[in-house]
């Protein structure tokens, strides 16, 4: 191995490599408690049904019209509600992996969340 340590690695500065580590950590920290905190909310058919998800892909919160309340159609509203929780969890997701992009620069890392 040449002198000077490895290529491409801060010319073997191996605190900087550490130093620069530690701070990634800190900002992927401190960005999965902001995702955490936040709640996504999603409406579907014309404003029957209202979910809210949380960031840790929990449901929080479901609204629905009491005009869609029909004993005749239970179907319906169980396929709103199911189609708004999905959607819900779906939009968490999406907004989860479009901050974690931006942390690591389009960069997969796997497992990260």
């Amino acid at each position: 191995m040449a002198k000077g340590g490895f290529p491409n690695f801060g010319g073997g500065n191996i605190n900087n490599i550490m130093k620069q580590a530690q701070k990634f950590q800190k900002q992927m920290e401190e960005m999965q408690a902001d995702l955490e905190n936040k709640q996504f909310e999603v409406t579907v058919g014309g404003g029957a049904v209202t979910v809210v998800a949380s960031g840790k892909k929990q449901i929080v919160d479901i609204k629905i019209k009491p005009e869609v309340v029909d004993p005749d159609d239970v179907e319906m509203l169980q396929d709103l509600v199911l189609t708004a929780c999905n959607e819900a969890l779906k939009k968490a997701d999406e907004e989860t992996s479009a901050e974690m992009k931006k942390l690591t620069g389009g960069l997969n890392v796997p497992g990260m969340f």
